[in-house]
């Protein structure tokens, strides 16, 4: 039986947290200050995400956790394609849970759920997910090993993980470095925690699309 996962610690780096996950330094969180960022009116020129969206697998009455959800940029285009199912959006951060809320009404969608989550929990039933999606906010998540146990327990059997990393093989993609990964460490990262590789997409401008799913 091999070593279960653990965690070390290093000196911190200037975007790191000094706290090490399978030889990768985790990054310091982006916060609630960095919504222009999120909803900036270049980011579908630069990353696609609408290309993202329709790569993602999903039937119309499907239930999807937009992990690290932020200011809802994908929650809420996502959940115009489930006309039976919802989106929840989790975050940490309740000052997102409040854009979130605020957002829902002014837009009038009404099957995106916001949902405050912990550092180490996404505090989900058991089983009540089909999919869920990170878009550029796993490798910020300081309790990884904690919280894909908490995500493998909400999601169904055969339930996905839709990852979206900047990729780090690309020294063009003009990220810092601990804010992007490569596709041997997600795998490495996902596996230790249950998950099986079914693929990744290689058709987005900036990031990797990487699908894990739950046995």
């Amino acid at each position: 039986m091999g070593t279960k996962p653990s965690y070390e610690v290093c000196p911190p780096s200037p975007d790191g947290i000094g706290k090490v996950y399978q030889g990768r330094e985790i990054a310091q969180v982006m916060g609630h200050p960095g919504i222009g960022w999120l909803e900036r009116s270049d980011r579908e020129k630069e990353e696609a995400p609408s290309k993202a969206i329709a790569l993602l697998e999903l039937a119309p009455d499907a239930v999807l956790a937009d992990i690290g959800a932020g200011s809802g940029y994908y929650s809420f285009r996502i959940a115009r394609k489930l006309p039976r199912g919802k989106v929840v959006a989790v975050d940490i951060q309740p000052e997102m849970i409040d854009f979130l809320t605020k957002e829902s009404v002014k837009l009038g969608i009404k099957n995106v759920q916001p949902h405050l989550s912990t550092l180490e929990d996404v505090k989900l039933p058991d089983g009540s997910l089909d999919a869920a999606l990170m878009v550029d906010a796993y490798h910020e998540f300081d309790h990884p090993i904690e919280m894909l146990a908490s995500l493998r327990r909400a999601l169904r059997s055969k339930g996905r993980i839709y990852l979206l990393e900047y990729r780090a093989e690309d020294p063009h993609v003009p990220i810092k470095p601990h804010h992007k990964m490569t596709e041997a460490q997600a795998r490495k990262e996902f596996e230790a925690a249950g998950f099986r590789f079914v693929v990744n997409k290689p058709d987005l401008p900036w990031q990797h699309l990487m699908i894990f799913e739950r046995p």
